[in-house]
């Protein structure tokens, strides 16, 4: 009797998990040439007498919306039973349905033809699949667990990479809308190299049709590198959902540039093979996304949580979130010597131009440049607008936050590295999310209230420029400031292509886009000519007379001439006197490997 009881029991249990998964996917590729997928969906155990199935609008790690109905169509409903319902439509987004039997069955065709890290692309190369760009669901579901069934394309040898449970066959599972939404597809005939971390494994899943083995093992290095460098910043990886991270790189001419965190795993495609300069082109994203695994995945800010797929989510963290993650993605590569450190300063001094010279800190705060993410990050619009002026990227504008954070720390015998690992213990490895406050508290709580204080109060709630020449110093690093005879504005074939800086002699001069500069001074303008080069002749200060055409117009101006700064970040001669056996200790404490 015990025996059956148990037997009953067991069947009763599986029976019951079973009926946890509500929402189960058939995707096939018969058209993959024109772009096509074809997606059978049933949706089971609904409660509600009218039931609604929708396309997201967003979608994890983007904060803008994409509209990725705009590419779904053919949609037919039946009840379990094959008997066709008929579908309203409340919105774009959705359609709503009555008189099932506790099941519906959605199917449609799926355009696919744009390969990043947010939407979909299908053809005969590769499925490249982020599941909101290719999945209805039914938001009365969201909380239920999930299968899909890929129908690989055998005669084009494809495989699945994903983070998504394996399950038999090419099924996989998600525990809810959450993580499947979260979870990115590679379908193709790629290559995969892996190395455990203790108990955890790392993979490389590659497609690329022109890298050689060799060159596949090269890059596989420089993965490997950066994750374990990495690992020292935080102290430890994440424990994995399933005890795999898997870094899923399309290399392939018809993929579109991008890199995309997610839990577990990252999407990063590029147009560069590792054959054509990829393995020194494409690993910086890695190192971006890889980081993101701790900061922004696990360490996260609570307004990205719950991730709302039907609308913009903004967040005011995205300096931390993007900008700290930009900081480190470029220092771990100097750390594994990837980049020798006259490259990682060649490249800090760009990004350290971009954001100090832009007119943006008169606008907006760092907080307030995250929350314009819903409107810059590969979102579209048809009108102009007057971001070259006013919009700082928060992932530059935050590594510039980071770098100062980390050298105003060393001033004090600490670092942001420790900085991070408290924010690990303390909200990513509890899965605690945090808020401003709770960032600006943490620093407080780390190195102390005036210096936490301070750092807020002058960088983040305002946007005051850190003394950057006094903290360069104590690094043996020089800070040269040149002013350079500048228009302020870009100038291609004769023609301003962008609205001039805010405060330049081309804004003050009254100039705007789609101006087309013929004469200064007695010079014509040549297409192929800089007109710096000829501003350069000269003098500043010195009132020039400027011919030019505004609407087929011909119209003349005064143009004062006028400098603009840059800066130029580079190391000390380590040979020079003022680098002391302190600042070389200071130098290697900061940009030395940690391994």
């Amino acid at each position: 009797m015990n025996r059956i009881f148990y037997l009953l029991f067991f069947a009763f249990f599986i029976g019951a998990l079973q009926a946890q998964v509500s929402s189960k996917y058939t995707i096939s590729f018969e058209n993959a040439v024109h772009h096509e997928a074809t997606v059978i969906a049933t949706f089971s155990n609904l409660k509600s007498d009218e039931v609604e199935f929708t396309m997201a609008r967003s979608s994890p790690g983007r904060y803008a919306l994409h509209e990725f109905v705009k590419n779904v169509y053919n949609v037919k409903v039946t009840d379990s039973k094959g008997n066709e319902l008929k579908a309203t439509r409340p919105d774009p987004y959705a359609w709503r349905v009555k008189g099932h039997d506790g099941t519906i069955i959605v199917s449609y065709t799926l355009f696919a033809n744009h390969g990043d890290g947010t939407y979909a692309q299908i053809d005969e190369t590769h499925a490249h699949l982020n599941i909101p760009a290719t999945f209805m669901y039914v938001p009365e579901l969201s909380e239920q667990e999930i299968e899909v069934n890929f129908k690989v394309r055998e005669d084009l040898n494809w495989k699945v990479a994903t983070q998504l449970k394996f399950q038999s066959n090419h099924t996989y599972y998600a525990k809810d809308l959450q993580y499947f939404m979260d979870s990115p597809v590679e379908i193709s005939d790629f290559r995969k190299r892996s190395f455990k971390v203790k108990n955890q494994t790392i993979n490389l899943v590659l497609h690329d049709a022109t890298a050689t083995d060799e060159q596949l093992d090269t890059y596989f290095e420089k993965v490997k590198k950066l994750v374990l460098e990495q690992q020292q910043v935080f102290g430890e990886l994440p424990t994995y959902d399933y005890g795999e991270y898997t870094f899923l790189a399309c290399y392939m001419p018809n993929a579109t540039g991008d890199g995309m965190e997610h839990r577990n795993s990252t999407m990063i495609p590029s147009t560069r093979s590792l054959s054509v300069g990829g393995i020194e082109e494409n690993i910086g994203t890695v190192a971006h996304e890889f980081f993101h695994c701790w900061n922004v995945e696990r360490i996260r800010p609570s307004d990205l949580e719950p991730f709302d797929f039907q609308r913009t989510n903004m967040s005011g963290e995205l300096w931390f979130a993007e900008g700290f993650t930009n900081y480190y993605d470029a220092l771990t590569q100097c750390r594994t010597g990837i980049w020798s450190q006259d490259y990682y300063l060649r490249d800090m001094s760009r990004g350290f131009n971009y954001v100090w010279n832009s007119p943006g800190r008169q606008y907006f705060n760092p907080i307030e440049m995250s929350n314009l993410a819903p409107f810059n990050d590969a979102a579209k619009s048809i009108d102009d607008t007057n971001f070259g002026n006013i919009f700082i990227s928060y992932y530059y504008y935050g590594e510039m936050l980071g770098l100062a954070l980390d050298l105003s720390l060393r001033e004090k015998d600490l670092n942001l590295d420790d900085f991070m690992k408290l924010m690990w213990k303390t909200y990513g490895k509890n899965q605690k999310y945090y808020t401003v406050e709770d960032l600006h508290q943490t620093l407080n709580t780390y190195a102390g209230k005036e210096l936490g204080d301070a750092f807020f109060n002058n960088y983040i709630y305002k946007s005051a420029m850190p003394d950057f020449e006094r903290l360069f110093k104590n690094m043996g690093i020089v800070l040269e400031t040149k002013n350079e005879i500048d228009f302020g504005a870009n100038v291609r074939s004769q023609k301003i292509m962008g609205n001039p800086k805010v405060g330049s002699s081309a804004y003050e001069a009254g100039f705007q886009k789609d101006d087309k500069i013929i004469r200064i001074g007695l010079v014509f303008m040549d297409g192929n000519v800089s007109i710096n080069s000829i501003l350069n002749t000269f003098n500043v200060d010195e009132t020039i007379p400027i011919v030019y055409e505004r609407f087929g117009v011909r119209k003349e101006t005064m143009l004062t001439n006028k400098t603009d700064v840059t800066y130029d970040i580079r190391l000390m001669d380590s040979q020079s006197e003022e680098v002391s056996t302190t600042i070389k200790q200071n130098q290697l404490n900061w940009l030395g490997s940690k391994l």
